[in-house]
């Protein structure tokens, strides 16, 4: 282990590079804009390849932002007790540098954004860990491709930025801190509890990663309708994190001290289903050889999460309803009612408002379930999210599968913008992790930098059957002009032809009728309508 250090002087005067932080201070900025300065101006400083601050949480480092970094970066997480050098640099107050012939792994390599999108590793690599009000905050790293960049004048200047750094961080946070109180319109006391529980939100198994505006209106409206005691109803496809939401709800309410209890209903037999949610007493059926509780009571005080909650039976719905009108359960066999106080959030990815209709759901309970119903919006739209997902994917596999580096190549990451993500983000970590075998599998060295392909991706086998599928035998009249497109336009191309031919001709059978069309076609209205626009086939 090569690494050298350099101490930190906290009353010297940060390099003028750094002075329009300085001017900032006096300005009102959004804390992600507070954040980026500070990185873009230390990057131009110190002209080097990549700048990253990385926020510790827990035992993780999570970048909150970057420059001249691949785009999947900020979705990365960079467990320290897997790199080394992150270790190094958040063990020390003072400068560490890396010099070139240094052995540790360093945990960008391939990760700069060169302009010719090769994989080239470090050469170069300095960084200092942050401390806020006494307390280790994160860390701020410097990289560069051409060794000796950072020399010890360098290493100086950034033990002269530290203060700079540290007070940018403290601000953007208390600017934040403002701001959600604001927002909450809450007592002081009461904010802070909103603040604690947003932090735990945003690391662990319950993290949300993502920047797009859809999944920024959604975190607001969680945070919002946390607070209350509503039930909730989460609707979305399958694979957008209806769990994951439901625990971010438990996370920020004041139960997250309580229990919450998770339900797959779709997994409840119906034969136990009552037994499994109110309980049972002894001698209530045969086996029944003890009292035992059920799931709603285990979640007393905290709350229940009723996943697929369309696949209850009807016999049971009758008295879950019981238990959201009047708080009451009665275990299977008993004679008397027990009081029971949770808060319930549902989730599904049916169409319940059909369901009742049909008769398959009860009106009073859906109406009870959906007090406040969420929509979740699926991963097609939500941008550029995508690839800050693959990036969180990426580095556990990386992790998983002990590689130095693992990434996306250029036409890769086009190619994940440009899918449709049926299977949203569920579907992506299938993705992702194929992805990594298979190219292990041909092959590949771990000790390199290793890059996937879009080949290696498979999007186009996984849309191809869909194509194929998707066209009713009305809508097959007209493959006449395929063979002429497949020819001059790419694999992508002919599939939109295809569908925008079976979306056209089936209209054209149903008198532009689009739910008689998506019937047809066998395929969600909503799918269709979505589908068409893309295809530039409805406004």
């Amino acid at each position: 282990m090569v690494f050298m250090t350099t101490n930190a002087h906290p009353l010297t005067v940060a390099p003028e590079g750094l002075l329009p932080l300085c001017a900032d201070m006096a300005t009102d900025l959004p804390q992600a804009v507070r954040l980026q300065r500070l990185v873009d101006l230390t990057r131009a400083q110190f002209n080097c390849g990549a700048v990253a601050l990385l926020r510790l949480e827990e035992d993780r480092l999570r970048p909150v932002a970057v420059t001249g970094l691949v785009s999947d970066a900020l979705g990365r997480r960079f467990a320290v007790g897997q790199h080394p050098r992150l270790a190094a640099i958040l063990a020390r107050r003072e400068v560490t540098c890396f010099e070139h012939d240094s052995q540790l792994p360093d945990p960008y390599d391939g990760l700069l954004d060169t302009l010719v999108g090769e994989p080239l590793p470090v050469h170069d690599c300095m960084g200092v860990a942050l401390h806020v009000e006494g307390r280790p905050w994160g860390v701020l790293t410097l990289d560069a491709l051409t060794t000796g960049t950072f020399s010890p004048a360098a290493r100086q200047r950034l033990a002269r930025c530290v203060p700079m750094a540290e007070a940018v961080v403290r601000m953007a946070r208390l600017e934040h801190e403002l701001r959600t109180l604001r927002m909450a319109g809450t007592a002081a006391t009461e904010g802070d509890d909103v603040l604690r529980a947003q932090d735990r939100a945003g690391a662990g198994e319950a993290e949300i990663v993502g920047e797009s505006p859809a999944l920024k209106r959604l975190l607001h409206e969680l945070a919002v309708v946390a607070t209350s005691d509503l039930p909730v109803l989460l609707l979305g496809e399958t694979g957008v994190g209806k769990e994951l939401f439901a625990r971010l709800l438990h996370q920020q309410s004041g139960r997250r001290s309580r229990p919450m209890v998770h339900v797959n209903c779709a997994a409840l037999p119906e034969s136990l289903a009552e037994s499994e949610l109110f309980g049972h007493v002894r001698g209530a059926f045969s086996g029944a050889v003890s009292d035992r509780p059920g799931r709603i009571e285990a979640a007393e005080g905290g709350t229940l999460f009723l996943d697929e909650v369309g696949e209850l039976p009807l016999s049971v719905q009758a008295k879950l309803l019981r238990t959201l009108q009047n708080g009451e359960i009665q275990r299977l066999g008993a004679d008397r009612p027990r009081r029971v106080h949770v808060r319930v959030i549902a989730a599904t990815n049916r169409n319940l408002r059909e369901e009742v209709a049909s008769g398959a759901f009860r009106a009073d309970l859906y109406h009870r379930l959906s007090v406040y119903p969420v929509p979740i919006p699926p991963l097609r739209e939500r941008g550029n999210d995508v690839l800050l997902l693959a990036g969180r994917f990426l580095e556990l596999n990386r992790a998983r599968l002990g590689l130095r580096s693992l990434r996306l190549s250029p036409d890769a990451q086009a190619a994940l913008r440009r899918y449709a993500w049926p299977g949203n983000v569920r579907e992506l970590e299938h993705v992702i992790s194929r992805a990594a075998l298979k190219a292990l599998s041909r092959g590949a060295d771990r000790n390199a930098i290793l890059t996937l392909e879009a080949g290696l991706l498979d999007l186009d086998a996984l849309e191809a059957p869909a194509a194929d599928n998707t066209p009713a035998p009305t809508a097959r009249a007209a493959p006449a002009a395929a063979p002429a497109t497949t020819t001059t336009t790419t694999l992508r191309d002919a599939i939109d032809a295809c569908q925008r031919q079976a979306i056209t001709t089936a209209l054209d059978s149903h008198q532009a009728n689009w739910a008689q069309a998506a019937r047809a076609l066998d395929v969600d209205a909503s799918n269709l309508h979505k589908l068409a626009r893309r295809l530039g086939l409805k406004g």
